[in-house]
C-alpha cells in the first residue's frame, strides 16, 4: 500500500463543483446537429421545447459555454450523497499481482444505485420551475426510472416510466422502487400507445427496447398538457450534468497528486461515460494532457464497434428527432442480455464525434466474461456491481494484467457507476452456468442498418 495515498479519497463539501463542464466548448468538431425527421433541418429551440423542458433545450443546443452554474437547489440535494468516494483498489491491484494503480469513482452510494440521480434531479427541478405537471421517461436496467422517481418525489411531480418489457420481467424489485416513489411503471412496448400498439402488431412477442420505450414516453409527453419528456443518457443536456463525475474524479486525484493514465467507462447511450471522461478529455482538447480513454461495449449491442455513423432516428417508432450517431439502426432489437442499461441501438452524438475523431477507443466484451469480472470484483473489492458497471471492470483488469506482463506501472481510472444488487436473476443465471452470450450476425445488423434514413 502506498503511504500517502488513501484507500478512499472524498473531497470537501466546499470543493464539490459548482458547475457543469460542457465539453462541446472544447471540440474543434463539434457534434452534428439534431435534426427534424420530417424537413431534415436542424431543430429549432421551439419545436425542442414541445418534447424538453425550456431551459433543458438552452443546454441541449449551447456548444460554446464551457462551464454552467449549478442551481443552488440542486447543489444543496448533491450534498445529500456527493462528493461520492474515489476508491483505491488495492485489494484488486493485490490479487492480480499488477503494478498498475487502479482507481475508481463509485457512483452507487445513494437509494438510486447509480450515477443516475445526477442528473434527474436536474431535469426535474428544471421541469419544476417551470411549472409542469409531471415527466414521463423510459428506463431499461431500471436506474434512470429509479433516480427519476426519487427526484420527482422530492419535487412533488408526477412520474410515468416506460419500462423495456424484459427488464420489467427481470427486474421486478427495481420496479417496485420506482412505484414506491410514486411513479407509474409501464412494460415496454405497451397496448397504452399508438406506437407501443403499432411495434407489437409488427413484432408479437418482442422483449422491447430502449428505442421502443422512448416512442412511447414522448408521445405520452407530447399529448399530455403540462408534461414533458425527459432522458436519462445519449442527449448533450444528460452528459452536462454527468460532468460532476469527472470533475470530481480529477479533483480528488489532483489532491493525492495522482494522474491517471487509462480512463475506462462503460457504454450505452453515452451518459457516464461522458461524464466521467470530459474534464480529462477537455485537456486532452486543449492541448494540456494525454489520456487513453476506452469505452466498453457489449458485444450484443456494439454500436461504437459495428455501428455506422450516421444520422438515425432516435427511437424505433421513429418520432423522435434525428441524431448523428454511432447506431445500429432504430429498428434493431437487441438480445434480452442482462446489462439493460446498455442495450441503447445508438451512441451520444458528442462521443461519438470524439470516437470518430480518434480521441477515444472503443472494445465490446462478452456477457459471460462480464460476469466473470463482476464476481471476481465483489468477491475482492467487496461491491457487488451492476452488470453495466462491470464492463469497465473487465476491461480495467485486462489492462492491469497488461502492466503486469510489460511491468508497467499504469494508473487506470474506471468508473464504477452503480450496484448490483436488483440484478439478481442475472447473477444467478451466471452462477448456475446458464447465461449465454449472444453477438449478432452481419445480416442481423443489416436489418438495423437497413431502415437508416436516407440524409
Amino acid at each position: 500500500m502506498d503511504k500517502n495515498i488513501p484507500y478512499k479519497t472524498y473531497l470537501e463539501e466546499s470543493e464539490m463543483p459548482k458547475q457543469w463542464y460542457n465539453v462541446r466548448a472544447d471540440m474543434k468538431n463539434k457534434p452534428a446537429p439534431l435534426l427534424n425527421p420530417a424537413t431534415h433541418k436542424p431543430m429549432t429551440a421551439e419545436e425542442l421545447g414541445v418534447v424538453f423542458c425550456d431551459e433543458l433545450v438552452q443546454q441541449e443546443l449551447d456548444d460554446t459555454t464551457p462551464y454552467i452554474d449549478i442551481p443552488q437547489e440542486i447543489q444543496e440535494f448533491y450534498k445529500m450523497y456527493r462528493p461520492s468516494p474515489l476508491v483505491r483498489a488495492y485489494c484488486l491491484e493485490k490479487a492480480l499481482g499488477t503494478p498498475a494503480k487502479i482507481y475508481y469513482k463509485f457512483e452507487g452510494n445513494n437509494t438510486s444505485g447509480s450515477h443516475k440521480l445526477n442528473s434527474a434531479i436536474a431535469q426535474a427541478y428544471y421541469a419544476k420551475k417551470q411549472g409542469l405537471k409531471g415527466v414521463t421517461t423510459e428506463t431499461g436496467a431500471g436506474q434512470w426510472g429509479t433516480a427519476l422517481s426519487m427526484a420527482c418525489a422530492y419535487f412533488g411531480l408526477d412520474c410515468k416510466v416506460f419500462m423495456v418489457k424484459v427488464s420489467y420481467e427481470q427486474k421486478p424489485f427495481r420496479r417496485e422502487v420506482m412505484r414506491t416513489y410514486g411513479a407509474s411503471v409501464t412494460p415496454s412496448p405497451s397496448d397504452t400507445t399508438n406506437v407501443g400498439r403499432k411495434i407489437l402488431a409488427e413484432h408479437p412477442g418482442t422483449t422491447g427496447s430502449l428505442g421502443c420505450a422512448i416512442s412511447e414516453a414522448v408521445e405520452v409527453a407530447v399529448g399530455s398538457e403540462g408534461y414533458r419528456y425527459v432522458l436519462g443518457s445519449v442527449l448533450n443536456q444528460v452528459l452536462l450534468h454527468q460532468s460532476v463525475i469527472g470533475l470530481e474524479s480529477k479533483a480528488a486525484l489532483e489532491k493525492i497528486g495522482v494522474k491517471p493514465d487509462i480512463i475506462i467507462g462503460c457504454a450505452g447511450g453515452g451518459s457516464n461515460l461522458g461524464g466521467l471522461i470530459s474534464p480529462f478529455m477537455g485537456e486532452k482538447l486543449r492541448g494540456e494532457a494525454d489520456y487513453r480513454i476506452i469505452a466498453v461495449e457489449p458485444a450484443s449491442c456494439p454500436s461504437f464497434t459495428r455501428g455506422k455513423y450516421a444520422y438515425d432516428f432516435c427511437d424505433t417508432g421513429m418520432v423522435c428527432p434525428l441524431a448523428k450517431m454511432y447506431t445500429l439502426g432504430s429498428g434493431f432489437i437487441p438480445s434480452a442480455n442482462h446489462a439493460g442499461g446498455l442495450r441503447y441501438h445508438g451512441m451520444s452524438s458528442t462521443l461519438s464525434q470524439l470516437y470518430d475523431d480518434k480521441l477515444m477507443e472503443a472494445v465490446s466484451v462478452e456477457q459471460t466474461s462480464v460476469f466473470a469480472a463482476a464476481q471476481q470484483f465483489a468477491r475482492i473489492e467487496g461491491i457487488l456491481p451492476a452488470p453495466e458497471s462491470s464492463h469497465a471492470i473487465r476491461v480495467a483488469i485486462d489492462e492491469a494484467l497488461k502492466c503486469k506482463e510489460t511491468g508497467e506501472e499504469k494508473t487506470i481510472l474506471f468508473g464504477l457507476t452503480g450496484t448490483g444488487y436488483f440484478d439478481m436473476v442475472a447473477y444467478q443465471k451466471f452462477n448456475d452456468g446458464e447465461m449465454t452470450d449472444y453477438i449478432p450476425t452481419d445480416e442481423d445488423l443489416a436489418k438495423g442498418f437497413a431502415g437508416l434514413p436516407k440524409i
